[in-house]
């Protein structure tokens, strides 16, 4: 005969009974009420650090785990955000997602990151995870997008860093035009009035943005714009190097200054000077745009237009997270827009005589 022996039966703990205990023993040990454990990890924002850091501490010697996965369906939160990126390897991008994500941190969120390769059906696909709930918003670093959120009825939580005059809903920017003028100014307050342009990639809004900028600064200072003193880019220090040896090599008269969109092609123009011998700034001044780690360490630093990073994703957080919450205030078609740094450096001398080849 067959003999089966049965584990005595134990009736199993209420739902929630283990974890309240070990939230009470840390709200004991933290002297403080359960309410405020429980507000510290789900709302740190509400909580003052001195109690926080009771809490943090409790928690380890009691060596608690809070259930998130509860916390996140009873609040049909994911308690996470969809940072959308159009190149993760553009150096700018990557400081200002460490800035987001720091921010996020503290508020308790965690960050996606999606690496789009400006691919719109990469993007679709990130966007969809907000649509379906696995995530609670959307920070967009391109400047366009192809969700639009003036005309969507899902009133998807989003906000687009690094926006530009023409970014359709809420957007954090700087005053490209103006940034770009402003260099101009400088460039021509140092006596340069053959000035060249490497730009980003035609149609992007950046570039439209900065050539409208270059423009009204050539024009104010009474110079032409000279076709064959502008080479196209793609943003990247290859191009740079390119767009700067296509100009030296088609110009019938080279500049004495070029205005680079960005940090990374004023970089790969340094570089394709220097091997034709042309030396910066003695010989032709650059200046750049976004003001990234590299550019105060290259030879020589770079005179360049600094973006607020760190106020740009502090701002893209608080406003995210308010549409999270539930907070409309903020009309959606409203653009931040944040104040630059001009930042001078040893890569702009004043000039020398127009240079015929």
């Amino acid at each position: 005969m067959l003999h089966i022996a049965f584990a005595p039966i134990v009736a199993p703990r209420p739902k929630g009974e283990e974890n309240m205990s070990n939230i009470r023993e840390v709200a004991r040990r933290a002297g403080v009420s359960v309410a405020t454990v429980s507000r510290s990890l789900s709302h740190p924002e509400k909580v003052s650090p001195a109690t926080i850091e009771k809490v943090k501490k409790a928690i380890d010697e009691v060596n608690y785990r809070p259930n998130m996965l509860a916390r996140n369906f009873r609040s049909a939160r994911s308690y996470s955000i969809v940072v959308l990126v159009p190149d993760i390897s553009n150096p700018f991008f990557s400081e200002v997602i460490s800035s987001i994500e720091m921010h996020a941190h503290k508020r308790g969120y965690a960050v996606l990151l999606g690496d789009t390769q400006d691919d719109e059906e990469r993007e679709k696909r990130y966007i969809r995870m907000v649509e379906t709930r696995l995530a609670d918003g959307i920070i967009q670093m391109r400047p366009h997008s192809v969700h639009n959120p003036v005309e969507s009825n899902n009133d998807l939580p989003y906000i687009n860093l690094c926006g530009t005059e023409g970014t359709l809903g809420c957007c954090i920017r700087v005053d490209n035009a103006a940034a770009t003028k402003h260099m101009v100014d400088y460039l021509v307050s140092l006596n340069h009035r053959r000035i060249g342009l490497i730009a980003g990639l035609r149609g992007n809004p950046h570039t439209i943005d900065r050539l409208k900028g270059y423009k009204q600064g050539l024009e104010e200072a009474g110079l032409e714009f000279d076709k064959s003193i502008v080479a196209e880019g793609e943003y990247t220090i290859w191009s740079g190097v390119n767009a700067a040896n296509h100009m030296m090599d088609t110009a019938a008269e080279l500049p004495t200054a070029i205005v680079c969109m960005n940090d990374q092609m004023a970089i790969g123009a340094m570089q394709a000077l220097r091997s034709r011998n042309i030396k910066v700034p003695e010989d032709i001044s650059i200046v750049g745009f976004d003001d990234i780690d590299y550019a105060r360490y290259c030879d020589p630093p770079l005179t360049t237009i600094a973006q607020p990073r760190d106020d740009m994703a502090q701002v893209a957080v608080e406003y995210l997270l308010r549409r999270i919450d539930g907070d409309n205030s903020v009309p959606i078609d409203t653009h931040f827009v944040r104040p630059y740094d001009f930042v001078l450096r040893k890569s702009c001398a004043p000039a020398k005589k127009h240079q015929v080849k």
